[in-house]
């Protein structure tokens, strides 16, 4: 029981992420895209700049942006070259976003979390 409520929350804050992204101009180009490496939760674009994101899901910010430890974003980074080929026509650049979806406060995008020749 306690692992489909949290697939609930987690489907919940992802589409609360893609609502949030699309708020601030970017366009979802795919939602829970699936690599060899694992799932990026959401890749958009914004201008000329493509964004592999990642969203968690806590009931407070500060365990939520916790839970972007060093090895889940280097999963994120092997999955997002794996898609580099796919989504970056027309771009000039790719980063890895995360997006913090916590009770009671708005999401908050944290650009760039991923530091280093990821790409």
């Amino acid at each position: 029981m306690k692992r489909q409520a949290a697939e609930r929350r987690g489907r919940r804050a992802e589409r609360i992420a893609a609502l949030w992204l699309r708020l601030k101009g970017y366009r979802i180009l795919g939602e829970r895209v699936r690599t060899p490496a694992g799932e990026i939760d959401i890749v958009a674009r914004r201008g000329r700049m493509l964004a592999f994101v990642e969203v968690k899901a806590r009931d407070d910010d500060m365990g939520a942006s916790a839970a972007l430890e060093a090895p889940r974003m280097a999963r994120v980074a092997r999955a997002a070259n794996l898609l580099l080929g796919r989504y970056m026509a027309g771009c000039e650049g790719a980063r890895i976003d995360a997006l913090v979806v916590s009770r009671g406060r708005l999401p908050r995008h944290i650009e760039g979390v991923v530091d280093g020749d990821w790409a």
